[in-house]
C-alpha cells in the first residue's frame, strides 16, 4: 500500500478534507496513474451533496489526466510513462451493452467499497465513480484509460474525460447531427459549450444557445453558437425558432433543471429529438404532452457520457485540439491546488465557472 493525499467526503454536504489514504498497487488489468490534473464536474458536486445517495467516506473526482506509473501483469498497450486520460467509463467488454458498442452503459456493476482505496488506518474508503480522482494517484481498469499525445497539456486533457466527451458526443453520437441541420443547446455551462462545439464541428447550420445569463450567451458565441436566447424570456422557444426559421432537429439539454426539460420539446421541428444529458436530482419529475411528440414523430432519448467509445473518440478529440479546432484551454476558468479544492467547488457552484481544474505539482 502507498500513502497518497486525497480529498475525502465524510458527510454529504460537508467540506472535503485533505488527508492521507492508502492506495494499493494495480493488479490484473489495472493501471496506476499519477495525476497531473483533475477537473471538477457538477456530477462530483451533486454526489458530494448526496443528490444520488452513495457510500461514505468517499473520494470523488473523475475528469483526470496524468501519466502511467505502474501496470498490472495483464495490461497490454500501455507502458510506464505514457500520457493518459482517465475516465469513469469502466467497461467490462463482454456484457450485452459493451458487446453492442455502448460501453457507457456497461451492465457489469462495480463495488467502489472494495476498490483500491482505504483510509490511512485501513478502513473502508469508497472509490466513487470507479475513479476517485480527487487524489494524487488512482488505480483503475485499463478500459478506463486512453493513451494520448504528450503534446496536449494535462489540464486541457483532463476536460476530455467527461465534460468534452459528454457534450460533443451528445451531438455527434446521440443526436447523430448531420451537416446543415439545426440544433438548440439548453445551458451554456461546461457541457453546453462542448455540445455547441460538437454542433459546429458536425457542420450545423444554426446553433442556438439558451441560458439564463447574457454573459454566458456571449461566451457561447465564441465556441460556435450562431444565436443566443435568454431562458428568462416568456417563450424562449419562439425566439429560437425565429433565429432558425424553423424548429430544431435536435435539442440538447445540458442542465439538470426541470423547467429546461419541461420546455425542451417546444423547440423541436417535426421528426426532431430531445437529447437528455443534464441530470436532475433523484425524485424530480418533468412533464410533457406525449401526443404532441407522437403526432409529429419527435422523440426524447437519454445520453450518458455522450455515448462515446473512448478508445475511438478521445484520440479524435485530442487531434481536433492539436489542430486548433476544439477549444479546451478556453474552457478552464481557474487552476487550483488540492488544498484549495473546497474553494474551487464553491466557485464552481456559483455557476460562473466553465471548468475549474485541480493541478498537482510534480
Amino acid at each position: 500500500m502507498t500513502l497518497i493525499k486525497a480529498a475525502v467526503a465524510h458527510e454529504f454536504g460537508a467540506p472535503l478534507t485533505i488527508e492521507d489514504v492508502q492506495l494499493r498497487a494495480p493488479g490484473g488489468s489495472e493501471v496506476e496513474v499519477t495525476l497531473d490534473a483533475v477537473a471538477i464536474c457538477h456530477s462530483d458536486i451533486s454526489f458530494a451533496e448526496g443528490a444520488w445517495g452513495g457510500s461514505l467516506p468517499a473520494v470523488y473526482g473523475h475528469e483526470a489526466a496524468g501519466r502511467v506509473t505502474a501496470t498490472g501483469p495483464t495490461v497490454r498497450g500501455l507502458s510506464v510513462g505514457d500520457s493518459v486520460v482517465v475516465t469513469l467509463i469502466r467497461a467490462c467488454g463482454t456484457c450485452p451493452s459493451c458487446s453492442g458498442g455502448k460501453p457507457t452503459i456497461c451492465e457489469t456493476p462495480y463495488d467502489g467499497d472494495h476498490g483500491p482505496l482505504k483510509t490511512a488506518d485501513g478502513g473502508k474508503l469508497h472509490q466513487a465513480m470507479a475513479a476517485g480522482a480527487f487524489a494524487e494517484k488512482v488505480v483503475v481498469e485499463q478500459s478506463q484509460v486512453v493513451k494520448i499525445s504528450p503534446d496536449i497539456p494535462k489540464d486541457a486533457a483532463s476536460l476530455i474525460a467527461c465534460g468534452v466527451i459528454t457534450g460533443v458526443g451528445a451531438v455527434v453520437n446521440a443526436a447523430g447531427l448531420r451537416a446543415g441541420q439545426d440544433v438548440v443547446v439548453i445551458g451554456a455551462g461546461g457541457v453546453g459549450l462542448n455540445a455547441i462545439q460538437g454542433a459546429r464541428i458536425a457542420g450545423a447550420r444554426r446553433i442556438v444557445a439558451v441560458d439564463m445569463s447574457e454573459e454566458k450567451l456571449e461566451i457561447a458565441k465564441e465556441f460556435g453558437a450562431t444565436d443566443g436566447v435568454l431562458a428568462t424570456d416568456p417563450k424562449p422557444w419562439r425566439a429560437a425558432q425565429k433565429a432558425m426559421g424553423r424548429g430544431a432537429d435536435a435539442v440538447i439539454v445540458t442542465v439538470g433543471a426541470i423547467p429546461a426539460y419541461d420546455t425542451a420539446p417546444r423547440y423541436l421541428a417535426g421528426g426532431g429529438k430531445v437529447i437528455m444529458v443534464g441530470m436532475p436530482h433523484s425524485g424530480q419529475v418533468s412533464t410533457y404532452e406525449p401526443v404532441m411528440l407522437a403526432a409529429v414523430g419527435q422523440g426524447m432519448v437519454g445520453s450518458k457520457m455522450g455515448d462515446v467509445v473512448i478508445q475511438r473518440d478521445i484520440p479524435w478529440m485530442v487531434d481536433l485540439y492539436l489542430q486548433g479546432r476544439l477549444k479546451l484551454d478556453e474552457l478552464i476558468s481557474g487552476r487550483w491546488s488540492l488544498d484549495q479544492i473546497n474553494d474551487a467547488i464553491a466557485d464552481t457552484k456559483t455557476g460562473a465557472a466553465r471548468r475549474n481544474v485541480i493541478m498537482f505539482d510534480r
